[in-house]
């Protein structure tokens, strides 16, 4: 293994270097951590740092070459492998593509990182997007695993770090479509909930809090309602909080179709023939290119259990332009 530098993404701002070692790098054992740092192989912005040390959006990592003794991390976990009808999958979803930026359309059900319990993620699968490339392609932020839709990957090292500064500050606009059960009322309105981590044996789990929690605020607009049970919502996360969107919706009462996680099961629309599928898409990602000139705009078509669900509900899912264009 060579060495590597990897570049802090803005969800990943504020949390310790060893905690994102062990995000990243999982089997990577604690002492081991520790003598790499006491020895100066780990370095963040090329300066010396300890575990406990606070990282920042866009900040780069050396990651020194792991050769992990087998005692420290138990039996080797094999290099994910990727077939050739993975990569040629995985490069058909690409929206867009420049010398300092690739979008992708990431699929449901797809990691965008590893972790405990999952061996095949969009990380160990960046080789395939390299394009020519000397550099691989880097993450500069992330979706949930059951999210779909556009993703953007850094080329470079300066663009990783300039998109890291957009994404952690207010100048990258995302949009989401949903369905959601019930209908929020008002139809357009905004959701400023304070969330936060808690410990859970289920994974990762966000909940609100306003003493502990930090600020998170979601736009919402109802384009299209079937009655009283559901509506076809465009989100906005104005925050990058873990889970936002889906704890916020299920917080006003009308949770996420298919979040079980955050709605229990009144997330599921009894009778109904639609997926049991989250039905959250990163619909739309408007972002300043990393070196100026004309902004990125890309768009991802909705996935095939979210169609389904569509036509099922007679929502149009055709609607143009920006439903929050006048909102600052």
């Amino acid at each position: 293994m060579a060495v590597e530098t990897r570049t802090v993404s803005a969800d990943e701002a504020d949390i310790r270097l060893d905690r994102w070692f062990k995000r990243h790098y999982p089997d990577l054992g604690h002492g081991h951590l520790q003598k790499l740092l006491r020895t100066g192989q780990v370095r963040v912005d090329g300066k010396r740092a300890d575990a406990a040390t606070r990282l920042e959006a866009g900040q780069a990592i050396r990651v020194p070459p792991l050769n992990v003794p087998a005692e420290a991390v138990g039996a080797p976990r094999p290099k994910p492998v990727i077939s050739d009808k993975e990569v040629a999958a995985l490069q058909a979803r690409v929206l867009f593509k420049d010398d300092d930026v690739i979008a992708i359309d990431k699929p449901a059900g797809l990691a965008v990182q590893g972790g405990t319990g999952t061996s095949k993620h969009l990380d160990a699968m960046l080789d395939a997007l390299r394009f020519g490339s000397a550099e691989r392609p880097r993450l500069v932020h992330r979706l949930d695993k059951d999210t779909s839709g556009v993703l953007l990957l850094a080329r470079t090292v300066f663009a990783a770090s300039r998109l890291a500064e957009t994404f952690r500050g207010r100048d990258a606009r995302k949009i989401y479509w949903a369905a959601t059960v019930g209908v929020p009322k008002p139809y357009q309105g905004k959701i400023d909930l304070a969330l936060a981590k808690e410990g859970s044996t289920h994974g990762e789990r966000v909940a609100t809090d306003e003493d502990e929690g930090k600020r998170a605020l979601t736009y919402f607009s109802v384009l299209e309602n079937a009655g009283k049970e559901a509506a076809f919502v465009a989100l906005w996360p104005r925050t990058g909080r873990t889970h936002q969107l889906r704890v916020h919706m299920a917080a006003i009462g009308t949770p996420i179709l298919g979040d079980g996680k955050y709605g229990g099961q009144g997330a599921f629309l009894p009778g109904a023939e639609v997926p049991k599928k989250l039905h959250l898409h990163a619909r739309r990602l408007i972002i300043p290119h990393p070196r100026g000139g004309k902004p990125i705009d890309v768009t991802a078509p909705l996935p095939e259990h979210m169609q389904a669900t569509w036509k099922y509900l007679g929502f149009s899912g055709n609607l143009k332009g920006d439903p929050f264009a006048e909102v600052d």
